[in-house]
């Protein structure tokens, strides 16, 4: 073979080299991630979710990509998000909140999806049961929505004296503001408080909020479970502490951030419980065989330098019960 047919071959081989390793290299599967808030302080939540990816087998940019749809905290977003998800033909979609979960499913007959509640997923019409959800859809809940009664009972034991209580709610999000709520003024009923309700549903709202909750003279506030409040948990703390509020959410930033206390389940871990389901649809099961799962730990953080600036005494029962005590 002479030498320039020989330098030609081996030109025409070499260019095909790019199209052999491409189909050699497997195919990357692409799902969605449809979440009401922004990626702005969930940085903790998406790690999670990528452990429980990761234990599937499966890691981002390797061998599954993801197409983010932020809704940045403007729920009417939603529907027109999960809609393009479904135009692109993802894989699954995690939908991370009671509203992304909702969208999604109206988006969706197909699809599977894998959701992270923070309330009851058959009541809000998710699934048909935990144990049997049926259809496309299934995924974790963390019961923070469950809690908030507690958390007013866990309010009264460190302001023993309160009568007045408020109860923060987002309007916007009525599915679970309205199961709060009801469940709330039953518990404000047999604990003997009033009740007084604030309502927000952007964080333009949190000053007239605190104007509100400080002239209705409340002796302390309850955040209610919702995903606005969650994007937002560092600002509502700062504003509690400028109030001189003693205030209880469900996430320790709330607490960490100058909030009184914090009382609820470890999002973090509902997020990795999430993940891990999602890859194990993504190797064939089926969401209607993969019963709906309970994120079970629950932490009460304390804090007790924002108790003495209160000029709170925190009764030990309540500290004695406490996994974390911030001083």
């Amino acid at each position: 073979m002479r030498r320039r047919e020989f330098i030609s071959l081996i030109g025409g081989v070499a260019a095909t080299w790019p199209l052999v390793v491409q189909a050699q290299q497997p195919a990357v599967l692409v799902i969605g991630f449809l979440s009401t808030g922004s990626a702005k302080g969930r940085a903790s939540y998406l790690a999670a979710f990528h452990e429980g990816l990761r234990k599937g087998g499966f890691i981002e940019w390797q061998n599954v990509a993801i197409e983010y749809r932020w809704a940045e905290d403007h729920y009417e977003r939603l529907p027109e998000l999960a809609a393009d998800l479904v135009h692109r033909h993802v894989a699954l979609i995690a939908a991370a909140s009671t509203p992304s979960a909702l969208a999604a499913k109206a988006a969706t007959t197909t699809i599977p999806i894998v959701f992270e509640t923070a309330g009851d997923p058959v009541q809000v019409g998710l699934v048909a049961s935990l144990d049997r959800p049926g259809g496309n859809i299934t995924g974790v809940a963390n019961l923070l929505v469950q809690m908030t009664p507690k958390r007013l009972q866990m309010l009264l034991e460190a302001v023993p004296n309160a009568k007045v209580v408020a109860l923060l709610v987002n309007p916007a999000n009525p599915t679970v503001a309205e199961t709060q709520l009801r469940e709330m003024r039953s518990a404000a009923r047999s604990l003997g408080v009033d009740l007084h309700v604030l309502n927000a549903s952007t964080e333009r709202d949190f000053d007239s909020v605190f104007a509100n909750l400080i002239q209705s003279r409340a002796d302390g506030l309850v955040i209610a479970a919702d995903p606005l409040f969650t994007s937002w948990s560092k600002q509502l703390a700062e504003l509690a502490v400028r109030h001189a509020v003693p205030a209880i959410y469900g996430l320790r930033d709330f607490a960490a951030a100058g909030g009184l206390m914090s009382y609820g389940a470890d999002t973090a871990q509902a997020y990795h419980l999430a993940g891990i389901y999602t890859g194990r649809i993504l190797k064939g099961e089926k969401p209607a065989n993969l019963p709906v799962q309970q994120s079970t730990k629950v932490e009460l953080i304390i804090n007790i330098k924002t108790a003495k600036t209160l000029g709170l005494s925190i009764p030990n029962t309540l500290i004695g019960r406490a996994d974390e005590l911030i001083e």
